[in-house]
């Protein structure tokens, strides 16, 4: 079984690399998150994951081991194939999809193209025993944040502000001081604002 391969780039495209190795050229499915690793690299190094099937042999290309493995718990779920997997990691991070499990986030593996209800429901479910229990309290705190800044960003949203202005904003203010109250944050962000 391939665990890696490093070769040259010969061809990337937002779903596929071609890596050119000793005279030979590997095509490996990627996620959107790897293509905008690659962009502007001439080599590399990829994490492979293979699917051997009836009618075909595939592999799949990850620019972390954190990847492939969120990759092979997403495809253990009964339902998620490959594809879908790929699919949920182009549209999310390693660490996003792994919040959206630990916090049984249903809306946000839906708004991944092909995962309904009941895929998301059945994601959560599957792999919330499975993912990492290690994570340490920053990303507790990650969290707390992410939730402070959708609450601030709605809140500034409804009161007719740009969404992408207020984001930046807002991200500002939570570099200086991630501890901030949600009131505080959107009191300080309309002065910016």
């Amino acid at each position: 079984m391939l665990d890696f391969i490093k070769g040259e780039i010969a061809e990337l495209t937002p779903t596929t690399l071609l890596l050119e190795l000793n005279g030979l050229g590997y095509e490996l499915n990627i996620s959107l998150q790897s293509f905008s690793q690659l962009q502007d690299l001439s080599t590399c190094q990829m994490y492979v994951h293979e699917v051997i099937r009836e009618d075909a042999h595939l592999l799949f290309g990850f620019t972390s081991k954190d990847e492939r493995d969120i990759f092979r718990k997403l495809i253990s779920v009964s339902g998620v194939g490959a594809n879908t997997a790929r699919m949920i990691l182009s549209s999310m991070n390693s660490d996003e999809v792994r919040q959206a499990i630990a916090t049984g986030d249903v809306e946000l593996l839906k708004s991944v193209k092909g995962i309904g209800a009941k895929s998301a429901q059945r994601i959560i479910v599957d792999l919330k025993d499975k993912i990492d229990k290690s994570s340490d309290i920053s990303q507790i705190f990650k969290l707390a944040d992410n939730t402070i800044k959708k609450e601030a960003l709605s809140a500034l949203e409804i009161l007719g502000f740009s969404r992408k202005y207020a984001e930046k904003v807002i991200d500002k203010l939570l570099a200086g001081e991630s501890s901030l109250p949600v009131e505080e944050l959107i009191k300080q962000a309309l002065k910016l604002l």
